[in-house]
């Protein structure tokens, strides 16, 4: 059983512990001397980087790093390849010359994989770093030379921008995305957050063997996953960070992957499953009764919480016929079931857990999936990956066919793999609620996450976070945002969150991505502004829709304000709209 071997690894881990202690309390800006050598074998002394002689992008090949450099236990990193990468592109799209670093980081268990990593470094450098985080199980290396998820498409990428910026497929790789890396124990605590220190500080270290000097400022920005890992290194590392970006984040991952798949074993029921007929019918509905809501028409359910006052599909109409069927018998896709209404509503619940948690959380709250997109019918092509990212195109079954809601697979993956290590196990057998024998296991996953709602030191340091989230995430839960959001408030105070905490709901997007309201924001332009020049963005961000009414924008209201238009002006204006609390 895979327990007995964790047990086995973290009696390895104890052993070093002192080790590691003087690691973090000596190295842990990733700032320690290394042997290192050179392409084509040639050696580069430690000293050339400690003297602040730059090195060039064909000296950084075969550069290896001692683990005194990284601040937690590896056996030390090297650098696998590099190549200058010509500038190119135009217009917002344009990158200068750059070098492109790849490199791994090795493991201290040898059965535990590599941590790859890529950092591109530009030959016109701002002093600036940008760290990337990845997305569902991980497993494959971010686009250093891309966009950053929700990005603006009328501003320069972060690599165009003059940033240094890295990635890591998080210790790990599969370009499936699957789970069962989670068998070795180094591997899962790679995922869980230990890899984001060790990629950040070889990257570190690079960067001033490239540029002989320190960053001025070091940000990092995720979705999903790398909204979670944002939430991580402020608050495990803050003394890294000067800024951070948290959109959607899968904060507490042990206990909203039992609620993913708490609602794929609901839709799995017999005659629960809605095809895209019968979800629009929902759809249409939930925006017959919500849409003129905030003033205007638009097809963006703004006011969610008086959507949730108007609407319920056990009661509600479709140009005057009942959303139920008759009886609650399923007679066909104009209406729906009892059975597909008792899915949608345990979706929309919470989840409660009858067990301890080390983590504290007692529960996982519902999704707004009663007034979301939920996969329609819609000839937009981008709609197929709205449906995935929702219910999925095929009911769920075990072993889960192709076409399974998204949230089923990284569920299933997570039960028979990082939980069971059993491949076999049927999980849609499962009980999120009261888990039997696996009870002590999930509390212990529970406690890598992301929980601490005390970020005082990254505050102490002056450190900006910046949180978004889609009020029609169907993958992570909006509600989970506002709690951890109200948790900080709580924690720490409402004046003091307000001094470097921004959180803002869009209404209409799913997760990263909607036919609704699919959102384009500069968001690391206003987390400069606010960390560098002391403007801030409570009041003047804009988001822009690229694919429901392309070019048509919004204000970006701070949580728990919504856009409400003004009665008068462009209907697709954001100057037209006022973020109002009711």
């Amino acid at each position: 059983m895979r327990i007995t071997r964790w047990m086995s690894w973290r009696a390895i881990l104890a052993m070093g512990a002192v080790y590691a202690a003087l690691l973090v309390a000596g190295c842990g800006d990733g700032g320690g001397a290394a042997g290192t050598s050179g392409s084509n074998g040639s050696t580069v002394a430690s000293s050339s980087v400690k003297k602040g002689k730059p090195l060039t992008c064909a000296q950084l090949n075969g550069l290896t790093i001692a683990a005194n450099a990284i601040g937690l236990p590896t056996t030390g990193a090297v650098v696998t390849a590099t190549e200058t990468v010509a500038a190119s592109g135009t217009g917002f799209s344009a990158l200068g010359e750059y070098c492109l670093v790849s490199g791994s980081i090795m493991p201290v268990d040898p059965t535990a994989p590599n941590i790859d990593f890529q950092l591109a470094l530009p030959s016109q450098w701002n002093t600036k770093t940008l760290m990337i985080g990845g997305g569902g199980f991980d497993g494959t290396i971010p686009n250093v030379a891309g966009n950053l998820q929700l990005g603006p498409v009328d501003a320069l990428l972060p690599l165009g921008r003059g940033y240094a910026v890295f990635g890591s497929d998080s210790g790990h790789q599969d370009p499936t995305g699957g789970g069962s890396f989670s068998v070795n124990e180094e591997a899962y605590n790679n995922f869980a957050g230990d890899a984001l220190k060790k990629t950040r500080d070889t990257s570190l270290y690079l960067v001033r063997a490239f540029y002989a000097r320190n960053p001025t400022r070091q940000y990092f920005a995720g979705g999903s996953t790398g909204g979670r890992e944002s939430l991580t290194v402020i608050q495990r590392w803050p003394q890294d960070w000067d800024g951070a970006i948290a959109l959607y984040p899968a904060w507490n991952f042990a206990e909203l992957t039992l609620q993913q798949l708490n609602a794929t074993e609901a839709f799995a029921a017999p005659g629960a499953f809605l095809d895209t007929a019968k979800r629009t019918v929902l759809f249409n509905a939930a925006l017959q009764a919500c849409d003129a809501l905030d003033g205007a028409t638009d097809g963006i359910i703004s006011d969610v919480q008086g959507c949730y006052q108007a609407f319920n599909p056990s009661t509600a109409t479709l140009n005057g016929v009942a959303v139920r069927c008759p009886g609650g018998v399923d007679t066909g896709d104009t209406c729906l079931s009892d059975a597909q209404i008792a899915a949608l509503n345990t979706m929309d619940s919470p989840l409660v857990f009858n067990y301890p948690l080390a983590s504290g959380q007692t529960s996982y709250p519902g999704y707004n999936v009663l007034i979301a997109d939920t996969g329609i019918n819609n000839p937009n092509p981008a709609e197929a990956i709205v449906t995935s990212l929702a219910l999925g195109s095929v009911q769920p079954s075990f072993p889960l066919p192709a076409g399974t809601m998204f949230d089923g697979v990284i569920s299933d993956q997570f039960i028979r793999y990082t939980v069971a290590d059993d491949t076999s196990y049927d999980s849609l057998n499962f009980n999120a609620s009261n888990p039997g024998i696996f009870a002590s296991r999930l509390s212990d996953l529970s406690s890598l996450d992301a929980i601490n709602s005390d970020l005082a030191p990254f505050a102490s340091k002056g450190g900006k976070l910046l949180m978004a989230h889609g009020t029609a995430d169907l993958t992570v839960a909006t509600r989970a945002t506002e709690y951890y959001f109200q948790q900080l408030q709580a924690t720490m105070g409402v004046d003091e969150v307000d001094n470097f905490v921004r959180f803002y709901e869009i209404p209409g997007l799913q997760h990263a991505f909607s036919t609704v309201f699919n959102a384009s924001w500069d968001q690391l332009t206003a987390l400069e502004n606010w960390v560098e020049r002391g403007v801030d963005p409570a009041t003047n961000q804009i988001v822009t829709d690229t694919i429901g009414v392309p070019g048509r924008t919004r204000p970006l209201c701070r949580y728990p304000s919504w856009p409400k238009y003004n009665g008068s002006g462009d209907i697709n204006s954001a100057a037209s709209f006022t973020c109002v609390m009711q």
